[in-house]
């Protein structure tokens, strides 16, 4: 009853049972990004899985799938999964602005992210980038727009430096989780010497009460002071590019951008105007990488009712025992990826698919 695998790729049997899931010994099927790292080998004799590049995941090829993993690039909607047996899903990131969430819950299809997986290693990139665009946690004020997963260990390091940190994010004063330092976002972009965003990517058709895109629109970049710093490593389309263009030179804004608007291509003009341009590799530690498949697998243990290995994958983040600037510094050479982002900026996929996975602040 398996179709065969489409676009060439491998499909590994295991001629055994899968518990609690079927009666016959046909296994169920996983589909997956062949980027997710950490899955060989963890199903054999539980599961067939059949990993495929992004370009490759369609209708016909997760069409047997009972389960499918992605990251960011495979959009999960009715033209993907329309028709097919997928029951669960799960991304290896922290984002689901790739899901139709309302049609996956109209369909019944399990779904889970990794919320905070890559929350240490963005932190890790935001520090560095404020210390290489001249910014001094003793003296100087920080901007946190976005205090979830990742934008609080962002703060606790910036407190852990002595840096004033104050905060913008309307969804959690409303849920009365307010920080004493939150400020609108005007007066946070007024105030901060830097701003650095880290919310999900919402638009206005979606019904959120605080869309996201293009909240950094050209008014609220217009607060900025002159000298600041901005620094987007949450989704490309948070900050309206356009704008930040013309308002750099204004202003002589420092800029480092992580994530683009259109990504993976990459505006020539954008690019010229970071100061600091990355390939969407904020997240990119081994450890964040280890917290996202374990997230998955987990997932999968959950719906499926099975167990799988995962014990040596990285758990749960603890605080660095030691942060300091030398440390931050010695840890992650940001410039280098910004040369390899400069040298091929056409390369932006094969650059993040091929990223050699740093190592987090330990």
């Amino acid at each position: 009853m398996w179709a065969t695998p489409s676009h060439g790729a491998e499909r590994i049997r295991i001629p055994t049972f899968f518990r609690n899931h079927v009666k016959s010994n046909i296994l169920p099927l996983i589909v997956a990004d062949k980027a997710i790292p950490f899955l060989d080998h963890r199903f054999d004799g539980v599961c067939d899985l059949r990993r495929l590049a992004p370009a490759d995941i369609d209708a016909q090829a997760v069409g047997d799938a009972d389960a499918l993993l992605v990251r960011t690039r495979t959009r999960c909607d009715a033209r993907l999964l329309d028709g097919s047996k997928v029951e669960y899903l799960a991304t290896a990131t922290i984002g689901t602005d790739h899901f139709d969430i309302p049609y996956l819950d109209a369909k019944g299809i399990d779904w889970r992210n990794a919320p905070g997986c890559n929350a240490p290693a963005v932190a890790q990139y935001v520090w560095r980038a404020l210390y290489e665009l001249g910014f001094d946690p003793k003296t100087q004020t920080l901007g946190l727009v976005g205090k979830g997963n990742i934008g609080s260990v962002v703060a606790e390091w910036g407190r852990r430096l002595g840096c004033r940190v104050i905060v913008s994010d309307p969804p959690r004063q409303e849920q009365g989780l307010t920080d004493e330092d939150y400020l609108p976002l005007d007066r946070l972009m007024a105030e901060a010497d830097a701003v650095t965003f880290h919310t999900p990517l919402t638009r206005p058709e979606s019904g959120v009460d605080h869309p996201t895109f293009h909240l950094a629109s050209e008014e609220a970049l217009g607060k900025l002071r002159d000298g600041a710093i901005l620094i987007n490593a949450a989704r490309g389309g948070v900050v309206d590019e356009a704008a930040l263009r013309r308002l750099k030179g204004e202003k002589s804004l420092r800029v480092a951008l992580d994530t683009w608007e259109g990504e993976p291509a990459i505006s020539p003009e954008s690019l010229q105007m970071a100061d600091i341009a990355t390939f969407h590799i904020a997240g990119y530690s081994r450890q964040g990488k280890e917290r996202a498949t374990y997230a998955c697998l987990e997932g999968l243990e959950r719906h499926f009712n099975i167990e799988l290995p995962k014990s040596d994958l990285t758990g749960p983040y603890t605080p660095p025992a030691r942060l300091d600037r030398e440390t931050i510094i010695e840890s992650y050479d940001i410039m280098a990826d910004d040369a390899m982002m400069r040298a091929e900026p056409e390369a932006f996929e094969r650059l993040r698919d091929t990223y050699h996975l740093r190592e987090e602040i330990i």
